[in-house]
């Protein structure tokens, strides 16, 4: 791991990975992106991680993208690339935890599509999200022009693609783009927050909770429900009564606690 570019730090169970390129606005480098991979990784294989929080360092970027002076010199192979070493979005992807993405300023193209791979979006009052690939003049290749529609509607995907305007942290959030605005000094602290939260179900339900919301998301609704059906009653049949009964008592205390 290359700590120049990617920062690792624990709070217990919960991980922070923080894009550790504050002088060029956290740009994809090469090596930060297989930095990225890497982390992700060994993240995955660590069973007492049971969430991720990535975040960008200094106040300007979450990332503004693929490192355009690198492009200039080796060309856009990086912007098609399928495996997750070059693809920051496949990196995330590759983990079966949740990831919450505490997106600290500009996330512009590429940086937009590393934001959308995460499970969860916090965002500070700083946050700006835009799709400069009409501007550049280079199609997307990890995701973006078929996630935002999907996210937020074709029409307003449209406008922000088209246009390459920035969307504000307030409008994000109106438009469900992202779960909520906090403010700049309480965005870390809220993720963590919020991934302890996450820390405290059962790996395995975890991951395969988060994988039955993916994989149904990706089908026509009445395929989705069918997949649900499907894997709720092979997974419901291990339960027995005393385990519902044990689970409703620790439900219940946490509620008092909350």
């Amino acid at each position: 791991m290359n700590e120049d570019v990617l920062l690792v730090s624990r709070e217990g169970p919960v991980a922070i990975v923080t894009l550790n390129r504050p002088q060029a606005m956290n740009a994809l480098s090469t090596a930060l992106r297989r930095a990225l991979a890497a982390t992700f990784r060994e993240l995955e294989a660590d069973d007492s991680v049971r969430a991720i929080v990535l975040t960008g360092a200094g106040t300007r970027a979450f990332t503004a993208g693929l490192d355009l002076k690198e492009l200039g010199q080796q060309g856009l192979g990086a912007a098609n690339a399928e495996g997750p070493d070059d693809n920051p979005v496949k990196a995330i992807e590759q983990t079966g935890k949740p990831v919450i993405g505490a997106i600290n300023g500009v996330a512009i193209t590429g940086g937009f599509e590393v934001a959308l791979a995460c499970d969860v979006l916090i965002a500070s009052e700083n946050a700006r999200f835009a799709d400069t690939h009409a501007r550049v003049g280079i199609m997307p290749g990890w995701g973006l022009s078929q996630k935002l529609s999907r996210l937020i509607g074709p029409y307003r995907a449209r406008e922000l693609s088209l246009s390459g305007n920035f969307l504000d942290a307030a409008t994000a959030a109106q438009w469900g783009l992202v779960n909520r605005v906090v403010p700049a000094d309480d965005l870390v602290a809220t993720a963590i927050k919020l991934a302890h939260d996450m820390a405290t179900i059962a790996p395995e339900f975890s991951r395969a909770y988060k994988q039955l919301i993916n994989d149904g998301y990706a089908l026509p609704f009445g395929e989705a429900m069918a997949l649900e059906n499907s894997r709720s009653t092979a997974a419901n049949a291990r339960v027995s009564a005393a385990d519902v009964e044990a689970a409703r008592t620790v439900v219940q205390e946490r509620g008092r606690a909350q």
